[in-house]
């Protein structure tokens, strides 16, 4: 083992990776409105090297935070001397990330001398480009690969194209905006080809594509997406060069033109949650926004991203209700009895300001201001575990669970295209 872990360190150092040996993953409990404050500060703070999973605005959900190895100390001591309390819930990240390295690793293998596609595991982007062809191939009457641009590195931004018959109101679904969060990418994957499979044999989804398209984008930021599997695991943001910073990148679910810079997104370049120098600067986001406003016709925009186990909808930016709150909270919930009916996944409804947080810039905050109703976002899981290293084994569960809430939202959307 100890051979492994020196292998390992070699060749990670040699292709410049990132390390996390021993760094933990604390889930700290607010108990009062001081804590939340305290704990607000240091997520502020770019320069204390800590990675918040989830953030602090609420006595009733935790606050999960990665913590390099050489801060535990001061930050433990620093949240006993503040009468914070704290559990450990990933003890090592690096054995996550090293098990998750081989499994990818072994998949790898096998896919190569079988040529099967295993949905069970993670891939990169090269992988999941070829999957969309080969999808596209084998279904050339229902699918087309769509390329909407190109990413700040230059890569394809590949939407694929479920349509049945021209001039249809269409419905769009994409995951992996935050790059780190792989469960998105991997569901994605699985519904594509749940949607391609089922098309014909479900009534369901037979009917839904008898009336509209589904367009689905399995990965919406492919720059932050390759740099999780070549230099850091844990990034989330684009790869953009910002000027006067040498911190690179914009989170690209708070550069919409949607309280653009406002309370839940940061002006400081090095923060995760920067919403960079202006509202669309982000060409990831400015692509999706062209298609949308092109097309003029989408009824409903679905989001993926992970973990917390939430269906939301707007607003993130302001907490006021939206005008078709009730509707939207209505559907919601049925569509979250769905998913629950097959694991017993246990999912939560709600705006995003009351449920999660104020996040300013979100992409389903414009799209419901421009028009489009049935504008959700999902939290897969799971609630903390795991956090964005969900094993690889849940990914067919997780998609499989997701895909009767999607669904339940695509057949309302169909019946009541308002």
């Amino acid at each position: 083992m100890r051979l492994y872990l020196a292998v390992f360190a070699l060749l990670a150092a040699v292709h410049c990776e990132q390390l996390f040996i021993g760094d933990q993953v604390l889930r700290i409990h607010a108990g009062s409105e001081d804590h939340i404050q305290i704990l607000k500060t240091l997520e502020e703070d770019v320069n204390n090297g800590l990675d918040f999973w989830t953030y602090a605005y609420s006595t009733e959900r935790p606050v999960d935070i990665r913590v390099p190895h050489d801060r535990l100390y001061a930050v433990k001591d620093f949240l006993k001397e503040n009468n914070i309390p704290y559990t450990v819930m990933i003890n090592d990240v690096q054995e996550l990330l090293e098990k998750e390295k081989a499994e990818m690793v072994s998949n790898a293998k096998m896919e190569r001398s079988t040529k099967d596609f295993n949905f069970g595991a993670y891939h990169d982007l090269d992988t999941l480009y070829s999957f969309m062809d080969t999808l596209v191939a084998s279904h050339p009457n229902l699918i087309s690969k769509v390329n909407i641009g190109n990413s700040y590195e230059n890569r394809p931004m590949y939407a694929l194209k479920f349509s049945t018959g021209a001039g249809r109101p269409a419905i769009w679904v994409d995951a992996g905006i935050h790059a780190r969060e792989w469960i998105t990418q991997a569901s994605a994957v699985w519904i594509a080809n749940k949607i391609a499979s089922d098309y014909g044999v479900d009534p369901s989804v037979t009917s839904v594509l008898g009336q509209m398209d589904i367009y689905l984008m399995i990965v919406t930021n492919p720059d932050g997406y390759v740099f999780t599997h070549t230099s850091n695991r844990m990034w989330r943001k684009t790869r953009s060069v910002n000027s006067g910073s040498s911190c690179r990148g914009v989170d690209p679910n708070r550069n919409w033109d949607a309280g653009f810079g406002g309370p839940g997104a940061s002006k400081d370049p090095c923060s995760d949650s920067y919403h960079g120098p202006n509202a669309n600067s982000e060409v990831e986001v400015k692509n999706v926004v062209d298609l949308i406003t092109g097309h003029g016709n989408f009824k409903s925009f679905i989001s993926m991203h992970a973990y917390s186990q939430l269906l939301m909808y707007p607003y993130g930016y302001q907490c006021t209700d939206v005008p078709d709150m009730s509707e939207l909270h209505s559907v919601g919930t049925a569509a979250i009895q769905e998913l629950t009916s097959l694991y017993n996944t246990r999912y939560e409804v709600g705006s995003i300001c009351k449920i999660i947080y104020q996040a300013s810039g979100g992409s389903i905050d414009w799209t419901y201001n421009v028009g489009i109703k049935y504008s959700y976002a999902f939290e897969l899981r799971d609630t903390g575990f795991y956090g964005f290293l969900l094993p690889a084994e849940q990914i067919i569960p997780t998609a499989e669970e997701t895909w009767l809430g999607l669904r339940y939202i695509l057949e309302y959307v169909r019946n009541n295209p308002y």
